[in-house]
């Protein structure tokens, strides 16, 4: 039984179990169908067997030799993966400006952080991609990669591999913000079949709610024992059938339809604006500057004038992130504004 429908089933039993609302009281109304599907593991339907089927599903969808669902983001499965694949007194090299929670997991494992810089993109006032011989460092466990970036920048993944593997260590890719990337040829190649361990988080590109996420292991580290000792042990199963849900829409000819449709909106939007610069590797990210404005007066242009917010913004360049739900209407919205310029 999947997840899904082991919500879906009626529960005619008299629980005196937790969640205490009993799948009956709802404090706030309009959750109505969340409270409804908030069960707890004592309950004799063995969502934990549910489960379990679904992850081995999703890894087969993936072609990984673990897939795992997470409920508290990227960050957990950045965290676990370093758990997983190192001991006390190893040495992790990370970005310096990375994500939190890298360092933090580096901590939280009693490694040693190692630090490398990346070069920028001048001409964008934003980092630029990893490149091999900036990692090739010797003597440390494991290698923590952002791609894409924030801005979509995105790295070549097999030559990093290749370098870890020479060195002995573990290849982490944090791919948070390409959910999208193993639905689609016309993204950027994901990282799920070639890095050790892949984090991606559903609800930044993918439709996926917030903070779903995945740990994607392409390794024979299994990492369930580090998992077990950060997450909790009262999970919630509305979040994770909704995992179950989103990975079976992107996996589905209407799913990769409507990531290509997404695709063809972006480009189409981007061949009509001549008086507007456009960059990165990744097309979901609209990466954005214009002569005669900084990236903040263009941001607060946008947003003053046209009610439009973008995701992230520099000295340079602004961002504005697309996803699944980014609809035709608003991408000839922000055509309209940036025509207006």
């Amino acid at each position: 039984m999947s997840l899904i429908k082991l919500l879906r089933k009626q529960n005619r039993k008299l629980l005196f179990t937790t969640p205490s609302h009993a799948q009956k009281f709802f404090i706030f109304n309009k959750f109505r169908q969340f409270y409804k599907y908030d069960i707890s593991e004592t309950d004799t339907h063995n969502p934990q067997a549910a489960l379990s089927e679904a992850q081995n599903r999703a890894a087969k969808i993936y072609k990984t030799n673990y897939t795992y669902f997470l409920t508290n983001g990227s960050t957990s499965g950045i965290i676990a993966s370093v758990l997983a694949c190192t001991k006390k007194g190893d040495k992790v090299l990370i970005w310096r400006h990375a994500h939190p929670c890298h360092h933090n997991a580096v901590v939280l494992a009693g490694c040693e952080p190692v630090y490398y810089d990346l070069p920028s993109v001048k001409d964008w006032g934003i980092p630029d991609k990893t490149t091999p011989e900036l990692i090739n460092i010797k003597g440390v466990k494991a290698v923590i990669v952002t791609s894409p970036s924030y801005e979509g920048i995105v790295s070549d993944i097999k030559s990093l591999k290749q370098i870890c593997e020479k060195n002995g260590a573990y290849l982490i890719v944090d791919e948070a913000h390409g959910a999208l990337y193993p639905f689609s040829d016309k993204l950027p190649q994901s990282a799920v079949n070639i890095a050790d361990f892949t984090v991606q988080s559903l609800h930044k590109t993918a439709g996926g709610l917030n903070p779903t996420a995945l740990l994607h292991v392409n390794c024979n580290i299994n990492p369930e024992k580090a998992l077990s000792m950060i997450n909790t042990t009262s999970p919630s199963y509305p979040l994770l059938a909704s995992i179950e849900a989103n990975i079976n829409y992107l996996n589905t000819s209407k799913g990769r339809k409507k990531i290509d449709g997404l695709i063809t909106s972006i480009e189409s939007m981007k061949a009509s604006i001549k008086n507007v610069d456009f960059g990165g590797d990744d097309i979901t990210k609209i990466l954005i500057r214009k002569e005669g404005f900084t990236g903040y007066q263009l941001s607060e242009k946008l947003f003053d004038e046209f009610g439009i917010e973008d995701e992230k913004t520099n000295e340079i360049s602004t961002m504005l992130l697309c996803g699944i739900g980014t609809s035709s209407m608003k991408l000839e919205r922000l055509k309209k504004a940036l025509l207006k310029l």
